[in-house]
């Protein structure tokens, strides 16, 4: 059973952290591009960061400076780190995988495996 799963989601008020993860059961990360995705309700899901299978990174502006994406360990679970965090970051985040040897990652919507959601709420 091939699965992503992500975790570390909370609630937090506004100017705090949170740290999610991605991990896979049944393979191994370490050859896959993966990417955070968000959904806000109402709103259209798009993509907030990606690391290649090479390490290189990728954020959108609006996280820039304040997310940091890292793989770490045999098994190339993902983390998320998510400081400075402000009521627009709420939404559900979704790690998703796309096997490539490609050196950069995109957050385009052809990522093959998802994981199931994992729910950000900031909020005082």
């Amino acid at each position: 059973q091939f699965e992503l799963v992500e975790s570390g989601g909370g609630l937090v008020q506004p100017g705090g952290s949170l740290r999610l993860s991605c991990a896979a059961s049944g393979f191994t990360l370490n050859y896959y591009h993966i990417g955070w995705f968000r959904q806000a309700p109402g709103k259209e899901r798009e993509g907030v960061s990606c690391v290649s299978s090479r390490n290189s990174t990728f954020y959108v502006d609006s996280v820039k400076g304040r997310f940091t994406i890292t793989r770490d360990g045999a098994e190339g679970t993902v983390y998320l780190q998510m400081n400075s965090l402000k009521p627009e970051d709420t939404a559900v985040y979704y790690c998703a995988a796309k096997w490539s040897l490609s050196s950069t990652c995109g957050l385009t919507e052809d990522y093959g495996r998802w994981g199931q959601g994992t729910q950000v709420t900031v909020s005082s």
